[in-house]
């Protein structure tokens, strides 16, 4: 079995939203894309008081810079598409109230005929944190938590009847409710990230930074399954950051998903053998406008399917 292929959806700021996220949205359906994807950055901070993913000296991108909102995002794509899931890689989940996240997601999932896929992380950026934080930063691993049993009972049955250090539901009719029960995936690598995974949420979601390094991580992720008894398949979807370019790159130093069409696809085929279920291809970075991220996005999903992914 093929595997599925995700588009992430134009959210960076060369794009016009209200047009361009429709029109994108229905091309990738049109051209045979399983799902549509976006991505969280509340804000971006000048000077920056912390590295990239808390690593020092490690700059922040461009592409940062004025990311629209996630569920804006997927709510448009949703009005123009029929067919293919929307799914959050990731939603930094500490940085909302989990009521009306969770009424949100479910919201749309209605709305979508049970589209909806909710992937959550816990997010590394203070400056987000000191900005919209629900929570210190500290706390964002019991947040998570929180927010993750606050879906579940709000998603549930009514009435709905919650008591947690944030939201209290001491017992209401909640609606809509999703069409279907809406999938938990989590950004997880390290060990007590990986049990909150395998204890509580449907799937991962890791990213692609290297074949061994996705495949170790895999394995470890197995592994604590088995030996905490879980019982259901973890779902997986590969979040894969394309750096796409119309000529090959020639450098010794290339990384993973960098170049060519032709080069991404061979990336893509290598993570794929690894047998995780999906792929989200983000490749709205280099293009100038929509019409040549639907250009690329047709290329590649051309080409792997060509190449047997």
């Amino acid at each position: 079995m093929a595997t599925r292929l995700g588009l992430g959806l134009p959210q960076n700021r060369q794009y016009e939203l209200g047009r361009d996220v429709p029109e994108v949205a229905r091309a990738a359906e049109q051209t045979g894309y399983d799902s549509l994807w976006v991505y969280e950055r509340a804000l971006f901070p000048e000077p920056a008081t912390q590295g990239l993913y808390g690593i020092p000296g490690l700059a922040w991108p461009d592409s940062y810079r004025g990311v629209a909102d996630p569920l804006v995002t997927l709510t448009l794509a949703a009005a123009a598409t029929e067919r293919v899931r929307l799914g959050t890689s990731v939603l930094v989940a500490p940085l909302h109230l989990p009521f009306q996240l969770a009424k949100s997601l479910a919201t749309l999932d209605a709305a979508s005929g049970g589209r909806v896929i909710a992937g959550f992380g816990s997010g590394w950026s203070h400056d987000e944190y000191a900005a919209t934080g629900v929570r210190p930063f500290e706390e964002r691993g019991k947040v998570l938590d929180e927010v993750i049993d606050v879906c579940r009972a709000v998603w549930g049955p009514d009435p709905v009847v919650y008591d947690g250090s944030i939201a209290t539901i001491s017992s209401a009719v909640v609606g809509p409710k999703p069409a279907r029960p809406i999938p938990i995936l989590l950004a997880a690598s390290g060990r007590r990230a990986q049990r909150r995974l395998v204890d509580h949420a449907d799937g991962w979601l890791p990213v692609g930074v290297g074949v061994e390094q996705i495949a170790t991580q895999w394995a470890e992720l197995q592994d604590l399954a088995a030996e905490r008894g879980r019982q259901e398949p973890i779902r997986t979807v590969l979040r894969v950051n394309a750096v796409h370019s119309a000529k090959p790159y020639e450098g010794d130093d290339r990384r993973p998903f960098q170049g060519s069409a032709d080069q991404i696809v061979e990336d893509l085929a290598r993570h794929a053998e690894l047998g995780l279920e999906e792929i989200l291809i983000d490749l709205q970075t280099t293009p100038r406008d929509a019409q040549e991220l639907k250009d690329v996005a047709a290329e590649v999903f051309e080409k792997a399917r060509a190449a047997g992914v």
